[in-house]
């Protein structure tokens, strides 16, 4: 079983070609970053123009990579949601015209759900790709964290799963991405902020953690903030100094504890509920997934804290790609889940597990 997985959610344009659900074929990544460098952000008209530029290429090279042809391929996976509006369009409608013309079943796939998915990927002929030896087993407790998503997720069997908990306001990686922005520190904010704090002292200032209602649920907003008022009171200002007069202020060693301090307390608040479910629900694994399960502090604050090895896959298949939509693409293939109408799939910007 060969599927194409086509993602284009949000900031990436990828495909990949994936094998049975556990080969690695091919794999190609066009970003549109460096466009939204300049404004701290992703911004979603300048981030669908770039995949309507990228897609077919990166199909074909895709394609061109694993040495096969459309006759080989059985069937099309694209993510359909959750992400912004504008990207998800063009992956879906390309892959929508694609399985027509070659008469492909077509599987609409969950972005969140395909972040897990990445951790079922363990053998390539691609240079470069460190994957786990085994794929995951169940139970397994997921944890889902990146610039859009923050969740706790328990897996009985594939597509048998309880969603834990969520966040309410910002994904941790949002929350890494408005720090770095606080203390002038380049975008994206997980890898920028991750290292600055290596300078820096974890412990420099205390900062809070979010108590909710639900014990799985999270929240960053208010640590954002805190980061703020710190921030501003370091530098002898109260909360009416507007944050863009921040960076200038701040000296280095001040940005490398802010940073330090602040992914310290991002990152407990995460592994904490984690940790918690894990004690709850006795999960044969633990697998992390999404753009922050490449951070070297979560893998090794859940080293220091799990009984058992995390689980998780290669660093360059922890942000968005194909792979993990076509490993996914897979599953519902291989274990006969119904295809989508190529005539009638409409993108879900908001779509949940």
């Amino acid at each position: 079983m060969i599927v194409l997985g086509i993602e284009s959610s949000c900031d990436e344009t990828s495909a990949a070609l994936v094998k049975d659900g556990e080969e690695l074929l091919s794999v190609v990544v066009a970003t549109s970053m460096d466009l939204h460098a300049q404004y701290g952000g992703v911004v979603p008209e300048i981030a669908a123009r770039s995949h309507i530029e990228a897609i077919i290429p990166v199909i074909n090279e895709a394609i061109k990579q694993a040495q096969l042809t459309w006759a080989a391929i059985d069937a099309i996976a694209v993510t359909y949601g959750a992400g912004l509006g504008g990207s998800l369009l063009v992956g879906v409608l390309t892959a929508r015209t694609l399985a027509i013309i070659y008469k492909k079943p077509l599987y609409a796939i969950n972005h969140v759900e395909g972040h897990v998915y990445a951790n079922f990927l363990v053998k390539t002929a691609l240079p470069d790709f460190i994957l786990p030896k085994y794929p995951p087993k169940f139970p397994l407790l997921a944890l889902i964290v990146s610039g859009g998503h923050s969740q706790l997720v328990l897996f009985r069997d594939h597509f048998d799963y309880t969603l834990l908990g969520q966040t309410h306001d910002d994904a941790i990686g949002e929350a890494f991405d408005k720090v770095a922005k606080i203390i002038g520190l380049p975008y994206p904010g997980g890898p920028s902020v991750g290292k600055k704090a290596l300078e820096g002292n974890n412990y420099a200032f205390s900062l809070p953690k979010a108590r909710m209602q639900s014990k799985y649920d999270f929240s960053f907003s208010g640590l954002k903030t805190a980061v703020l008022r710190a921030a501003q009171e370091m530098v002898g200002h109260d909360y009416s100094l507007p944050s863009y007069e921040l960076p200038g202020l701040l000296n280095d060693a001040q940005k490398a504890d802010i940073a330090a301090t602040f992914q310290r307390v991002a990152i407990e608040t995460v592994v904490d509920k984690a940790i918690s479910a894990y004690n709850e629900f006795k999960p044969v694994n633990v697998v992390i997934a999404g753009g922050v399960a490449a951070s070297p502090e979560l893998r090794k604050q859940l080293a220091e804290r799990l009984p058992i090895a995390v689980k998780y896959t290669d660093p360059k298949l922890c942000t968005d790609n194909g792979a993990m939509i076509a490993t996914l693409g897979c599953y519902y293939a291989m274990l006969g889940r119904p295809s989508a109408d190529p005539y009638t799939l409409e993108i879900a910007p908001n779509l949940s597990m």
